[in-house]
């Protein structure tokens, strides 16, 4: 197993940083051990992807979704569908730390992981980490899932509330409702690459004094299209099975691309009629819906582990009928 791939606790949970075999030694062993027993069952299982070619548009998690589908039967085909970039200008986060240092914002929301350690980058650029983290530990701080709270755990900085599964952000909200009211408040939003006007709409009608979005990366499209554009059209001319979708900016992508292709509505018609759509969750499926489509496998936990296992025990059974070319060897 190479240094970049996950120990299979790390991928089925996606949370690296909490697998309790995480050292040098045991967590490449538990791993190889893991891979081996299931690699070994596989091919007497019902629940097998049978070579169908799957197209996995995760970027930052390339290793760990290819791994999962050639575990469970399949072939991934991988198709990058973003790139994270800090933002040049980090003119938002340094405002946010100066005024949360001042004592002007009464509630903090980390949206993400990865945004949550862009965030203390910009502002470490200007202030030492006790000093802007003292400060957040006199506001009011909410993780809306798992991988911030990892981060803020990290930082030792007290966390008031967890958002539950799904994460979105009508969870958020309920669970904001649940602890405390904000109204007459100062509330900062880390965001994760676009506003999410749901969030913000419904915590200014919560009667919030203002909402201060403080955004640290946006999305991008990746440098080599290629992979992309040759997943779309093995989408379209049947060489590809089945897709699997986690996160809504990926669902965007892909029909920006097809679109700039001419291929918007051939890859609708395919997406509809004969490949299996696996969205992780509720933000992913939204996003589908934006385009007229709805998934056909969608897990009951919102992770990368249970969605791989729900497409492999369920693909069979959705109604599509594919050809025999989107079964077979890795492109």
């Amino acid at each position: 197993m190479s240094g970049d791939q996950a120990c299979s606790r790390c991928v089925l949970s996606q949370s690296p940083e909490s697998c309790v075999a995480h050292d040098p030694v045991a967590h490449v062993s538990l791993g190889m051990t893991a891979l081996s027993n299931e690699n070994e069952n596989s091919d007497n299982s019902s629940e097998n992807l049978a070579r169908l070619r799957v197209v996995a548009l995760e970027s930052r998690m390339s290793d760990q979704t290819a791994i999962l589908l050639e575990r469970a039967g399949g072939v991934a085909v991988r198709a990058p569908s973003m790139r994270e970039l800090p933002l040049e200008d980090n003119a938002e986060a340094l405002q946010f730390a100066a005024r949360l240092i001042a004592g002007e914002i009464d509630v903090v929301i980390f949206l993400t992981g990865v945004g949550a350690k862009h965030l203390a980058d910009a502002i470490e650029t200007r202030y030492p980490a006790d000093r802007w983290r003292a400060a957040l530990e006199r506001a009011f701080v909410v993780a809306r899932g798992p991988k911030p709270l990892t981060v803020l755990r990290g930082w030792k900085v007290r966390v008031d509330v967890q958002v539950p599964e799904p994460n979105t952000w009508r969870d958020l909200l309920g669970a904001l409702d649940r602890a405390t009211d904000v109204r007459g408040k100062r509330i900062a939003i880390q965001e994760y690459g676009q506003t999410n006007t749901e969030l913000t709409d419904g915590l200014s009608a919560r009667g919030a004094a203002e909402v201060i979005r403080v955004p640290v990366y946006r999305w991008a499209l990746p440098e080599d299209l290629r992979p992309l554009k040759a997943a779309i059209r093995g989408c379209i001319d049947g060489t590809v099975g089945a897709i699997v979708v986690t996160s809504a900016q990926q669902v965007r992508h892909l029909m920006q691309v097809a679109q700039e292709e001419e291929l918007g509505d051939p890859l609708k018609d395919a997406l509809r009629e004969r490949v299996v759509i696996a969205s992780v969750g509720p933000v992913a499926t939204e996003a589908l819906g934006e385009f007229g489509l709805v998934p056909d496998i969608v897990p009951e936990h919102p992770k990368l582990g249970p969605l791989v296992k729900s497409l492999a025990a369920g693909w069979r059974t959705v109604g599509k009928t594919m050809p025999a070319n989107a079964f077979g060897a890795g492109s």
